[in-house]
C-alpha cells in the first residue's frame, strides 16, 4: 500500500512530497518495522508519474516478496539544479569539473537536506507509522548514493544499511575521500556499491576513471565495516531500465535477515 503527504522542510522554506510504502501485514499485526529511506521519490515505486516514466517498480517488487519492510521516498526537487544542490554535501570540485568538461558552481546542501531528514521526516514517521526506531537505512541512486554514502558517515547510529547504486561521487570525490578516511562507521552493518559497465556507454575511458573513483571511496568504507559488498554490474547503463533490473538484489542484500 502507498501512502502520499506533504511536509515542510524548513531548512528550505518549501513543502515537499513523501511517499510511504507500507507492507501488506501492516494492517494485519502490531507489529513494528524497519524504514528504508530513499531519494528521488518519483522514480522509486511505480511507473506512473516517474520521471522519464520509467521507476524502479519498488512496489511491485516489495509486493511480491512479502518483505515486512516500510519504505520511505522523499521527491527529488524538479526545479532548476536543486537535485544536485540537495544531494551534494559540498560545492562540486575540480574533478567535477574535469568530468564535465568546465567549472560548475553546484551543490553544498546536502547537509540542509539530511538535517530535514534527521529532524523533521524521521521523527514525524515513527510517530505516524509504527516503526523500529533504531532500525532505519538510506539507499539511493546516483547522487542519491553520493548523499546516502555521506549519511552513513555522518548519522552512522540512525542510519545502519547503506546503499550507493551507481554513485556520482565525481561530484564530490575530493571531500569525500577525505571524509570517509576520517569518519566513524561503527553503527554501519551492511554496505552496498554498484556500478555498470557501460555507466557512460560512448566513452569507456570515462567510465573506467569513474569507477576507479567509486572503487577508491569503497575500499576505505569496506575497511571500517564488516558487511560490505561491491558489485560490477555487466552492461549495466546509468538509466532507470538498468537500475530497475538489480533494484531486488540489492533490497535483498539489506535485508536478508527479514
Amino acid at each position: 500500500m502507498l501512502e502520499k503527504f506533504t511536509v515542510n522542510m524548513s531548512s528550505f522554506d518549501q513543502v515537499r512530497m513523501i511517499r510511504v510504502y507500507l507492507p501488506k501485514s501492516y494492517q494485519e499485526s502490531n507489529k513494528r518495522y524497519p524504514v528504508l529511506y530513499m531519494h528521488d521519490g518519483q522514480n522509486v515505486f511505480e511507473d506512473e508519474g516517474a520521471i522519464k516514466g520509467v521507476s524502479l517498480g519498488l512496489k511491485n517488487y516489495l509486493d511480491q516478496s512479502n518483505l515486512d519492510l516500510i519504505v520511505v521516498a522523499i521527491d527529488l526537487n524538479t526545479e532548476d539544479e536543486e537535485r544536485i544542490n540537495e544531494y551534494c554535501p559540498w560545492k562540486n570540485g575540480a574533478i567535477a569539473a574535469k568530468v564535465i568538461g568546465h567549472p560548475i558552481q553546484l551543490g553544498g546542501k546536502g547537509e540542509l537536506y539530511l538535517d530535514f531528514i534527521v529532524k523533521e521526516l524521521k521523527p514525524l514517521i515513527d510517530e505516524k507509522y509504527r516503526t523500529l526506531k533504531d532500525h532505519s537505512s538510506m539507499a539511493g541512486i546516483s547522487l542519491g548514493g553520493l548523499i546516502s554514502t555521506y549519511a552513513a558517515g555522518r548519522y552512522p547510529q540512525i542510519f545502519k544499511r547503506i546503499a550507493a547504486i551507481s554513485p556520482g561521487y565525481y561530484r564530490n570525490q575530493e571531500e569525500l575521500e577525505l571524509f570517509v578516511k576520517n569518519a566513524d562507521f561503527s553503527g554501519v552493518e551492511r554496505f552496498y556499491v554498484d556500478f555498470g559497465t557501460h555507466e557512460v556507454s560512448d566513452d569507456q575511458e570515462l567510465n573506467n576513471q569513474l569507477t576507479q573513483m567509486i572503487q577508491s571511496i569503497y575500499e576505505i568504507v569496506s575497511s571500517k565495516i564488516a558487511d560490505t559488498r561491491y558489485e560490477t554490474i555487466q552492461n549495466g547503463e546509468h538509466n532507470y531500465i538498468s537500475f530497475k533490473k538489480r533494484i531486488g538484489e540489492v533490497i535483498s542484500y539489506l535485508y536478508s535477515d527479514l
